[in-house]
């Protein structure tokens, strides 16, 4: 079991992945083009090979980044690849300098268990709203604003 950069050879079980729980009502459905575009921010957990882990760490501002579309194979789910994804995100953030990660999600219990709390989206700049203007549920969106704060060096 790995957690690497995915590389554009990823792309086709990056797509695969989000759209099987974008088709749940579960996240946000990714385009290939999107998926191109920032396939920087995206890694990836391997296991013998195989894609079965997945999520991005989105910067948004100087100190603060969204970790997003993390999704694990559904069979796989409960064995602790989310929480090595998130923490992975984590440090990536705290290797950059950040000093807050946030998350929209229905997977509160799972994110309060990596050290995330819930807060008012009332208390985020506008600028992370911009992929909220594409989603069905604009403007009455019903998932989680949840943040960590990090200690950085």
């Amino acid at each position: 079991m790995s957690i690497r950069k995915a590389r554009l050879s990823d792309s086709e079980a990056i797509h695969k992945l989000v759209n099987y729980y974008a088709k749940k009502g579960l996240m946000l459905a990714r385009s290939r083009s999107s998926i191109y575009e920032n396939i920087r921010n995206y890694s990836v957990m391997e296991i013998d090979g195989e894609v079965v882990g997945i999520g991005a760490l989105s910067i948004l501002w100087l100190d603060l980044a969204e970790i997003r579309t993390l999704a694990v194979k559904e069979s796989l789910s409960g064995q602790g690849i989310g929480k090595k994804l998130v923490e992975h995100f984590i440090q990536e953030a705290k290797d950059l300098g950040l000093n807050k990660v946030f998350t929209l999600t229905y997977k509160t219990e799972f994110f309060q268990k990596c050290g995330f709390n819930v807060i008012s989206k009332d208390h985020m700049p506008h600028k992370i709203w911009k992929d909220c203007l594409n989603c069905p549920k604009f403007p009455n969106c019903d998932e989680v604003l949840m943040s960590i704060e990090i200690e950085t060096k």
